[in-house]
């Protein structure tokens, strides 16, 4: 296992990049720490699937270095990196059996029979397919297809790093959690250093311990799955983790104070001096309520989603959302809008720019 630190690193899929829109990846600086669980999360387009074969050694970056604890890698090849990928389609050798597909990578170094048996059956038993080992890969059900694909990936004890490359695309929606499941299972178990590919927010939060969210190029911001939640770095993570995501909402700043409509909106937190660029306010959902007094709205919809409400209001021309347990007001209702102010963020150009209150 390994460390992995990403320095300056860049890369362009033009021969001369000339300008920063040239760059697929823009100037990322990132350690994965060893045994650790990662999720690289983002829209398709954002450079997350760039990033992985940068570290594979399937591309090498335009610009900067990887470091495998303090060896560059930079320009090694993957076969000389010890690192195993998963892909979104199962990689299996059909005519062999479940048995074999897992010993093939342990007999490919010549570790010795013996070991290679005790090895199989480990990982066998890790992901409940000890009652397939037997049968050929070909006839196998989508689900297992990909489990062994993973297994193959595990079963070599010398990897530094373990990479999964949306590896749930093909699964049934009902058997994904399963499969979401079993991988932070196998983490847990392994310890190995694992990063897996996603734009699925439930996906990269079930699994990791670290989120690297990305947006056109750029880590935005790494964190916790409760820290991306809580305090998000930038706009862009608060609209795209949460269901609804964050209401952003264009305010103005005096001085010290932010409005919204007009009307003095407490922050959690005192704000950054000199401030010069786009504000907004950042308030999620669960953290919008109704009061006797507060912003007045009307309401345009309301959906119900099974624990609770979700009521979407109007000030204005801007919808702001609400999530409500218990009894809801009718769609064309005028009711005040309260927001909790620990949890009300400004936001300067799309980045944090308030600071946590007391307490916090």
């Amino acid at each position: 296992m390994a460390q992995i630190t990403l320095s300056k690193l860049r890369h362009s899929y033009y021969p001369n990049p000339k300008q920063a829109d040239d760059y697929a990846l823009k100037m990322i600086d990132l350690v994965l720490e060893d045994g650790g669980a990662y999720a690289l999360l983002g829209p398709s387009g954002c450079g997350k699937s760039s990033l992985l074969n940068i570290i594979s050694g399937l591309l090498v970056p335009s610009d900067g270095r990887i470091l495998f604890d303090e060896n560059d890698v930079t320009t090694v090849a993957p076969s000389a990196r010890s690192i195993a990928q998963v892909f979104q389609f199962p990689v299996i050798y059909d005519t062999m059996t479940v048995y074999n597909n897992f010993a093939f990578p342990l007999r490919n170094q010549g570790v010795d029979e013996a070991r290679v048996d005790v090895r199989v059956r480990e990982i066998a038993e890790m992901l409940e397919v000890t009652d397939l080992l037997d049968k050929r890969a070909a006839g196998l059900s989508p689900d297992n297809k990909q489990k062994i694909s993973m297994g193959r990936g595990l079963v070599r004890e010398d990897m530094n790093v373990v990479m999964f490359d949306e590896p749930l695309t093909v699964i049934d929606p009902h058997l994904k959690w399963k499969l979401r499941s079993k991988l932070k299972e196998l983490h847990q178990r392994v310890k190995v250093t694992m990063i897996y590919v996603t734009h699925d927010q439930t996906e990269a939060l079930t699994f990791a311990d670290q989120v690297v969210v990305m947006q056109d190029g750029e880590v935005v911001q790494v964190g916790t799955p409760v820290e991306l939640f809580e305090r998000p770095a930038h706009t862009f993570v608060g609209h795209f983790i949460g269901s609804p995501g964050m209401n952003i909402l264009s305010c103005d700043v005096r001085g010290s104070v932010a409005y919204f409509d007009g009307i003095e909106v407490p922050l959690e937190g005192a704000i950054k001096p000199d401030l010069n660029g786009n504000t907004e306010i950042g308030i999620r959902p669960e953290y919008v309520s109704f009061g006797t007094q507060g912003i007045a709205a009307t309401v345009r919809k309301v959906s119900d989603v099974g624990r609770h409400n979700v009521v979407t209001v109007m000030v204005g021309d801007t919808k702001i959302a609400a999530i409500v347990k218990g009894e809801t007001p009718a769609v064309g209702d005028t009711v005040q809008l309260v927001f909790e102010q620990d949890q009300t963020r400004l936001y300067v150009d799309g980045w944090l720019a308030s600071e946590k209150g007391a307490g916090q």
